[in-house]
Protein backbone atom coordinates (compact mmCIF):
# COMPACT_ATOMS: atom_id res chain seq x y z
CA UNK A 1 0.00 0.00 0.00
CA UNK A 2 2.84 2.43 0.76
CA UNK A 3 4.45 1.96 -2.66
CA UNK A 4 1.10 2.46 -4.36
CA UNK A 5 0.48 5.61 -2.32
CA UNK A 6 3.83 7.04 -3.48
CA UNK A 7 2.81 6.35 -7.09
CA UNK A 8 -0.53 8.08 -6.53
CA UNK A 9 1.32 11.12 -5.14
CA UNK A 10 3.50 11.19 -8.26
CA UNK A 11 0.37 10.92 -10.40
CA UNK A 12 -1.12 13.97 -8.67
CA UNK A 13 2.00 15.98 -9.46
CA UNK A 14 1.63 14.91 -13.09
CA UNK A 15 -2.02 16.02 -13.03
CA UNK A 16 -0.93 19.53 -12.11
CA UNK A 17 2.00 19.86 -14.51
CA UNK A 18 0.01 20.56 -17.72
CA UNK A 19 -2.74 22.65 -16.12
CA UNK A 20 -0.90 25.97 -16.11
CA UNK A 21 1.27 25.51 -19.23
CA UNK A 22 -1.05 27.09 -21.79
CA UNK A 23 -1.38 30.36 -19.90
CA UNK A 24 2.38 30.56 -19.37
CA UNK A 25 3.29 29.86 -22.99
CA UNK A 26 0.43 31.45 -24.88
CA UNK A 27 1.90 34.96 -25.38
CA UNK A 28 4.79 33.35 -27.28
CA UNK A 29 2.65 30.68 -29.01
CA UNK A 30 0.22 33.34 -30.20
CA UNK A 31 3.06 35.32 -31.79
CA UNK A 32 4.74 32.29 -33.33
CA UNK A 33 1.56 30.94 -34.89
CA UNK A 34 0.17 34.39 -35.81
CA UNK A 35 -3.26 33.87 -34.23
CA UNK A 36 -5.43 36.22 -32.15
CA UNK A 37 -4.86 36.41 -28.41
CA UNK A 38 -8.40 35.14 -27.77
CA UNK A 39 -7.68 31.79 -29.46
CA UNK A 40 -6.25 30.53 -26.18
CA UNK A 41 -9.84 30.38 -25.00
CA UNK A 42 -10.72 27.95 -27.80
CA UNK A 43 -8.01 25.50 -26.73
CA UNK A 44 -8.93 25.90 -23.06
CA UNK A 45 -12.60 25.20 -23.80
CA UNK A 46 -11.77 22.07 -25.81
CA UNK A 47 -9.57 20.75 -22.99
CA UNK A 48 -12.30 21.52 -20.45
CA UNK A 49 -14.97 19.90 -22.63
CA UNK A 50 -12.92 16.72 -22.97
CA UNK A 51 -12.33 16.66 -19.22
CA UNK A 52 -16.05 17.00 -18.47
CA UNK A 53 -16.96 14.20 -20.91
CA UNK A 54 -14.34 11.76 -19.59
CA UNK A 55 -15.37 12.57 -16.00
CA UNK A 56 -19.01 11.74 -16.74
CA UNK A 57 -18.06 8.38 -18.28
CA UNK A 58 -15.34 7.55 -15.73
CA UNK A 59 -17.46 5.20 -13.59
CA UNK A 60 -18.24 2.94 -16.57
CA UNK A 61 -14.64 2.91 -17.75
CA UNK A 62 -13.23 2.21 -14.28
CA UNK A 63 -15.76 -0.54 -13.60
CA UNK A 64 -14.68 -2.30 -16.82
CA UNK A 65 -10.91 -1.77 -16.70
CA UNK A 66 -10.00 -0.89 -13.10
CA UNK A 67 -8.36 2.18 -11.58
CA UNK A 68 -4.78 1.13 -12.36
CA UNK A 69 -5.30 0.60 -16.09
CA UNK A 70 -7.43 3.74 -16.44
CA UNK A 71 -4.70 5.76 -14.74
CA UNK A 72 -2.05 4.27 -17.04
CA UNK A 73 -4.03 4.93 -20.23
CA UNK A 74 -5.04 8.44 -19.13
CA UNK A 75 -1.48 9.51 -18.31
CA UNK A 76 -0.32 7.98 -21.60
CA UNK A 77 -2.91 10.08 -23.46
CA UNK A 78 -1.70 13.17 -21.62
CA UNK A 79 1.95 12.43 -22.45
CA UNK A 80 1.13 11.93 -26.14
CA UNK A 81 -0.96 15.10 -26.23
CA UNK A 82 1.86 17.14 -24.68
CA UNK A 83 4.26 15.61 -27.20
CA UNK A 84 1.86 16.73 -29.92
CA UNK A 85 1.81 20.26 -28.49
CA UNK A 86 5.60 20.29 -28.46
CA UNK A 87 5.79 19.28 -32.11
CA UNK A 88 2.91 21.48 -33.31
CA UNK A 89 3.51 24.13 -35.95
CA UNK A 90 -0.06 25.34 -36.43
CA UNK A 91 -3.07 26.30 -34.35
CA UNK A 92 -5.18 23.51 -35.88
CA UNK A 93 -2.71 20.89 -34.61
CA UNK A 94 -2.94 22.38 -31.11
CA UNK A 95 -6.73 22.13 -31.33
CA UNK A 96 -6.55 18.46 -32.31
CA UNK A 97 -4.12 17.55 -29.51
CA UNK A 98 -6.27 19.46 -27.00
CA UNK A 99 -8.90 16.72 -27.36
CA UNK A 100 -6.86 13.82 -25.88
CA UNK A 101 -5.32 16.22 -23.35
CA UNK A 102 -8.79 16.92 -21.94
CA UNK A 103 -10.05 13.35 -22.22
CA UNK A 104 -6.98 12.03 -20.42
CA UNK A 105 -7.33 14.42 -17.50
CA UNK A 106 -10.95 13.74 -16.50
CA UNK A 107 -10.92 9.96 -16.00
CA UNK A 108 -7.65 9.83 -14.07
CA UNK A 109 -8.74 12.68 -11.81
CA UNK A 110 -12.04 10.98 -10.95
CA UNK A 111 -10.38 7.55 -10.62
CA UNK A 112 -7.60 8.62 -8.25
CA UNK A 113 -9.82 10.86 -6.12
CA UNK A 114 -12.34 8.07 -5.61
CA UNK A 115 -9.65 5.46 -4.90
CA UNK A 116 -8.12 7.69 -2.22
CA UNK A 117 -11.55 8.62 -0.79
CA UNK A 118 -12.36 4.92 -0.43
CA UNK A 119 -9.08 3.55 0.85
CA UNK A 120 -7.05 6.30 2.54
CA UNK A 121 -7.44 8.79 5.37
CA UNK A 122 -8.51 12.40 4.83
CA UNK A 123 -4.97 13.67 5.44
CA UNK A 124 -3.79 12.01 2.24
CA UNK A 125 -6.53 13.67 0.18
CA UNK A 126 -5.31 17.08 1.37
CA UNK A 127 -1.65 16.28 0.79
CA UNK A 128 -2.38 14.82 -2.64
CA UNK A 129 -4.07 18.03 -3.74
CA UNK A 130 -1.11 19.91 -2.27
CA UNK A 131 1.06 17.83 -4.60
CA UNK A 132 -1.21 18.82 -7.47
CA UNK A 133 -0.35 22.42 -6.55
CA UNK A 134 3.35 21.55 -6.69
CA UNK A 135 2.84 20.22 -10.21
CA UNK A 136 0.82 23.26 -11.26
CA UNK A 137 3.58 25.51 -9.89
CA UNK A 138 6.42 23.52 -11.46
CA UNK A 139 4.91 23.52 -14.96
CA UNK A 140 5.31 27.29 -15.54
CA UNK A 141 8.81 27.16 -14.00
CA UNK A 142 9.89 24.58 -16.58
CA UNK A 143 8.20 26.52 -19.36
CA UNK A 144 9.84 29.80 -18.32
CA UNK A 145 13.23 28.03 -18.31
CA UNK A 146 12.82 27.38 -22.04
CA UNK A 147 11.10 30.67 -22.85
CA UNK A 148 14.18 32.63 -21.76
CA UNK A 149 16.13 30.49 -24.25
CA UNK A 150 14.88 31.92 -27.55
CA UNK A 151 11.20 31.63 -26.59
CA UNK A 152 11.33 27.87 -27.16
CA UNK A 153 7.86 26.94 -25.91
CA UNK A 154 8.01 23.66 -27.86
CA UNK A 155 10.83 22.37 -25.65
CA UNK A 156 8.82 23.42 -22.63
CA UNK A 157 5.98 21.14 -23.70
CA UNK A 158 8.39 18.37 -24.70
CA UNK A 159 10.06 18.52 -21.28
CA UNK A 160 6.73 18.05 -19.51
CA UNK A 161 5.86 15.29 -21.99
CA UNK A 162 9.11 13.55 -21.02
CA UNK A 163 8.20 13.70 -17.33
CA UNK A 164 4.78 12.28 -18.10
CA UNK A 165 6.37 9.50 -20.18
CA UNK A 166 8.56 8.58 -17.21
CA UNK A 167 5.43 8.29 -15.07
CA UNK A 168 3.83 6.08 -17.75
CA UNK A 169 6.74 3.66 -17.36
CA UNK A 170 6.36 3.68 -13.57
CA UNK A 171 2.61 3.08 -13.87
CA UNK A 172 3.14 0.25 -16.33
CA UNK A 173 5.62 -1.51 -14.05
CA UNK A 174 3.44 -0.98 -10.99
CA UNK A 175 0.17 -2.09 -12.63
CA UNK A 176 -0.04 -5.35 -10.56
CA UNK A 177 0.16 -3.30 -7.34
CA UNK A 178 -3.38 -1.98 -7.82
CA UNK A 179 -4.94 -5.43 -7.73
CA UNK A 180 -2.72 -6.52 -4.85
CA UNK A 181 -3.81 -3.45 -2.89
CA UNK A 182 -7.47 -4.18 -3.59
CA UNK A 183 -7.01 -7.80 -2.53
CA UNK A 184 -5.65 -6.59 0.82
CA UNK A 185 -8.39 -4.01 1.23
CA UNK A 186 -11.27 -6.29 0.28
CA UNK A 187 -11.61 -8.64 3.21
CA UNK A 188 -13.69 -11.82 3.04
CA UNK A 189 -16.48 -9.95 4.81
CA UNK A 190 -16.77 -7.57 1.86
CA UNK A 191 -17.80 -10.50 -0.38
CA UNK A 192 -16.57 -8.93 -3.60
CA UNK A 193 -14.16 -6.54 -5.19
CA UNK A 194 -15.16 -2.92 -4.60
CA UNK A 195 -14.34 -1.93 -8.17
CA UNK A 196 -16.57 -4.73 -9.46
CA UNK A 197 -19.34 -3.54 -7.11
CA UNK A 198 -19.24 -0.01 -8.54
CA UNK A 199 -22.61 1.19 -9.77
CA UNK A 200 -22.56 2.78 -13.23
CA UNK A 201 -25.33 5.37 -13.00
CA UNK A 202 -26.70 7.63 -15.68
CA UNK A 203 -26.80 11.37 -15.08
CA UNK A 204 -30.55 11.22 -14.41
CA UNK A 205 -30.00 8.42 -11.89
CA UNK A 206 -27.31 10.47 -10.14
CA UNK A 207 -29.71 13.41 -9.87
CA UNK A 208 -32.26 11.15 -8.16
CA UNK A 209 -29.84 10.29 -5.33
CA UNK A 210 -30.83 12.27 -2.21
CA UNK A 211 -28.80 15.49 -1.76
CA UNK A 212 -26.83 14.92 -4.99
CA UNK A 213 -28.01 18.11 -6.72
CA UNK A 214 -27.10 20.41 -3.85
CA UNK A 215 -23.69 18.75 -3.44
CA UNK A 216 -23.02 19.15 -7.18
CA UNK A 217 -23.90 22.83 -6.85
CA UNK A 218 -21.24 23.06 -4.14
CA UNK A 219 -18.55 21.63 -6.42
CA UNK A 220 -19.63 24.01 -9.19
CA UNK A 221 -19.50 26.98 -6.81
CA UNK A 222 -16.18 26.04 -5.23
CA UNK A 223 -14.24 25.69 -8.48
CA UNK A 224 -15.99 28.76 -9.85
CA UNK A 225 -14.79 30.75 -6.83
CA UNK A 226 -11.24 29.38 -6.89
CA UNK A 227 -10.66 30.08 -10.59
CA UNK A 228 -12.53 33.40 -10.66
CA UNK A 229 -10.42 34.70 -7.79
CA UNK A 230 -7.21 33.57 -9.47
CA UNK A 231 -8.12 35.09 -12.82
CA UNK A 232 -9.64 38.42 -11.77
CA UNK A 233 -8.00 39.40 -8.45
CA UNK A 234 -5.11 41.07 -10.23
CA UNK A 235 -7.42 43.12 -12.46
CA UNK A 236 -9.50 44.02 -9.41
CA UNK A 237 -6.42 45.41 -7.65
CA UNK A 238 -5.20 47.29 -10.74
CA UNK A 239 -8.52 48.83 -11.73
CA UNK A 240 -10.06 49.49 -8.32
CA UNK A 241 -6.94 50.60 -6.42
CA UNK A 242 -4.50 51.70 -9.17
CA UNK A 243 -1.96 49.06 -8.14
CA UNK A 244 0.81 48.25 -10.63
CA UNK A 245 0.34 45.03 -12.59
CA UNK A 246 3.61 43.62 -11.20
CA UNK A 247 2.51 44.07 -7.58
CA UNK A 248 -0.98 42.77 -8.35
CA UNK A 249 0.50 39.62 -9.96
CA UNK A 250 2.62 39.05 -6.85
CA UNK A 251 -0.51 39.30 -4.70
CA UNK A 252 -2.23 36.64 -6.80
CA UNK A 253 0.77 34.36 -6.29
CA UNK A 254 0.19 34.79 -2.54
CA UNK A 255 -3.34 33.49 -3.10
CA UNK A 256 -2.11 30.32 -4.83
CA UNK A 257 0.62 29.88 -2.26
CA UNK A 258 -2.10 30.02 0.40
CA UNK A 259 -3.96 27.16 -1.31
CA UNK A 260 -0.84 24.99 -1.64
CA UNK A 261 0.50 25.62 1.88
CA UNK A 262 -3.01 25.41 3.29
CA UNK A 263 -3.51 21.93 1.87
CA UNK A 264 -0.23 20.80 3.36
CA UNK A 265 -1.31 22.08 6.77
CA UNK A 266 -4.84 20.71 6.31
CA UNK A 267 -3.35 17.23 6.01
CA UNK A 268 -2.17 17.50 9.61
CA UNK A 269 -5.43 19.11 10.76
CA UNK A 270 -7.34 16.20 9.17
CA UNK A 271 -5.74 13.87 11.72
CA UNK A 272 -7.62 15.69 14.49
CA UNK A 273 -10.64 17.27 12.78
CA UNK A 274 -13.42 15.80 10.66
CA UNK A 275 -14.07 16.71 7.02
CA UNK A 276 -17.13 18.66 8.15
CA UNK A 277 -15.04 20.74 10.56
CA UNK A 278 -12.35 21.40 7.94
CA UNK A 279 -14.97 22.59 5.46
CA UNK A 280 -16.47 24.95 8.07
CA UNK A 281 -13.00 26.28 8.91
CA UNK A 282 -12.28 26.90 5.23
CA UNK A 283 -15.58 28.64 4.55
CA UNK A 284 -15.07 30.87 7.60
CA UNK A 285 -11.66 31.94 6.31
CA UNK A 286 -13.08 32.66 2.85
CA UNK A 287 -15.92 34.68 4.36
CA UNK A 288 -13.55 36.88 6.38
CA UNK A 289 -11.35 37.36 3.31
CA UNK A 290 -14.31 38.55 1.24
CA UNK A 291 -15.55 40.73 4.10
CA UNK A 292 -12.14 42.37 4.19
CA UNK A 293 -12.40 43.14 0.46
CA UNK A 294 -15.82 44.73 1.02
CA UNK A 295 -14.61 47.01 3.83
CA UNK A 296 -13.61 50.58 2.83
CA UNK A 297 -9.91 50.15 3.58
CA UNK A 298 -6.69 50.85 1.69
CA UNK A 299 -5.24 48.56 -0.96
CA UNK A 300 -3.09 46.82 1.66
CA UNK A 301 -6.18 44.80 2.56
CA UNK A 302 -6.01 42.90 -0.76
CA UNK A 303 -3.01 40.59 -0.12
CA UNK A 304 -4.34 39.83 3.37
CA UNK A 305 -7.77 39.06 1.96
CA UNK A 306 -6.35 36.87 -0.80
CA UNK A 307 -4.29 34.98 1.77
CA UNK A 308 -7.43 34.29 3.81
CA UNK A 309 -9.37 33.19 0.72
CA UNK A 310 -6.52 30.96 -0.45
CA UNK A 311 -6.10 29.34 2.97
CA UNK A 312 -9.86 28.91 3.15
CA UNK A 313 -10.04 27.22 -0.25
CA UNK A 314 -7.32 24.76 0.73
CA UNK A 315 -9.26 22.15 2.76
CA UNK A 316 -12.71 22.48 1.16
CA UNK A 317 -12.27 20.64 -2.15
CA UNK A 318 -10.27 17.67 -0.74
CA UNK A 319 -12.69 17.33 2.20
CA UNK A 320 -15.74 17.37 -0.07
CA UNK A 321 -14.17 14.71 -2.29
CA UNK A 322 -13.23 12.55 0.69
CA UNK A 323 -16.82 12.68 1.93
CA UNK A 324 -18.23 11.19 -1.29
CA UNK A 325 -18.33 7.48 -0.29
CA UNK A 326 -19.57 8.42 3.18
CA UNK A 327 -22.44 10.51 1.80
CA UNK A 328 -23.53 8.35 -1.12
CA UNK A 329 -22.22 4.86 -0.31
CA UNK A 330 -19.16 3.07 -1.64
CA UNK A 331 -21.14 1.49 -4.46
CA UNK A 332 -22.23 4.92 -5.77
CA UNK A 333 -19.04 6.85 -4.98
CA UNK A 334 -17.32 6.39 -8.36
CA UNK A 335 -20.37 7.52 -10.32
CA UNK A 336 -20.82 10.48 -7.99
CA UNK A 337 -17.11 11.30 -8.13
CA UNK A 338 -17.16 11.47 -11.91
CA UNK A 339 -20.20 13.76 -11.99
CA UNK A 340 -18.78 15.89 -9.16
CA UNK A 341 -15.55 16.34 -11.13
CA UNK A 342 -17.58 17.25 -14.23
CA UNK A 343 -19.54 19.94 -12.35
CA UNK A 344 -16.30 21.22 -10.81
CA UNK A 345 -14.77 21.60 -14.29
CA UNK A 346 -17.92 23.27 -15.60
CA UNK A 347 -17.73 25.78 -12.75
CA UNK A 348 -14.05 26.50 -13.34
CA UNK A 349 -14.66 26.84 -17.09
CA UNK A 350 -17.70 29.11 -17.17
CA UNK A 351 -17.70 31.17 -13.96
CA UNK A 352 -14.50 33.18 -14.69
CA UNK A 353 -15.66 34.33 -18.16
CA UNK A 354 -19.17 34.93 -16.78
CA UNK A 355 -17.74 37.30 -14.20
CA UNK A 356 -15.73 38.88 -17.03
CA UNK A 357 -19.03 39.90 -18.62
CA UNK A 358 -20.23 41.31 -15.30
CA UNK A 359 -16.98 43.24 -14.90
CA UNK A 360 -17.30 44.65 -18.42
CA UNK A 361 -20.90 45.79 -18.17
CA UNK A 362 -21.18 46.64 -14.46
CA UNK A 363 -17.64 46.94 -13.09
CA UNK A 364 -14.73 44.98 -11.65
CA UNK A 365 -15.65 46.32 -8.20
CA UNK A 366 -18.37 43.62 -8.07
CA UNK A 367 -15.77 40.84 -7.61
CA UNK A 368 -16.21 40.51 -3.80
CA UNK A 369 -20.02 40.36 -4.20
CA UNK A 370 -19.72 37.67 -6.88
CA UNK A 371 -17.40 35.63 -4.65
CA UNK A 372 -19.75 36.09 -1.69
CA UNK A 373 -22.67 34.64 -3.69
CA UNK A 374 -20.58 31.58 -4.60
CA UNK A 375 -19.56 31.21 -0.95
CA UNK A 376 -23.20 31.27 0.18
CA UNK A 377 -23.96 28.49 -2.33
CA UNK A 378 -21.10 26.48 -0.83
CA UNK A 379 -22.37 27.06 2.71
CA UNK A 380 -25.82 25.78 1.75
CA UNK A 381 -24.35 22.83 -0.15
CA UNK A 382 -21.79 21.70 2.39
CA UNK A 383 -24.33 21.61 5.20
CA UNK A 384 -25.25 18.29 3.59
CA UNK A 385 -21.74 16.97 4.29
CA UNK A 386 -22.73 16.37 7.88
CA UNK A 387 -21.32 12.84 7.99
CA UNK A 388 -18.08 12.83 9.98
CA UNK A 389 -14.89 11.00 8.98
Amino acid sequence: MFTLLVIIYLAFISLGLPDSLLGSAWPVIQTDLSVPLSYAGIIAMIIAGGTVISSLFSARVIKKYGTGLVTLVSVTMTALALLGFGLANSFLILVLWAIPLGLGAGSVDAALNNFVALHYQAKHMNWLHCFWGIGATTGPVIMSFWLVRNNNWQLGYLSIAGLQAALVIVLLISLPLWQKALNKLNTPQSNNNQEEAVQTLSLSQVFKIPNSKIILAGFFAYCGLELTTGLWASSYAVNSFAISSEVAAAWVSIYYLGITVGRFLAGFLAIRFSNKQLIKLGLTSIFFGILLLLLPLSSSKIPVALSLIGLGCAPIYPAMLHQTPRLFGKENSQAMMGVQMAFAYIGSTFMPPFFGLIAEYIGIFTLPIFLLILTIIMVISTRKTAVNN
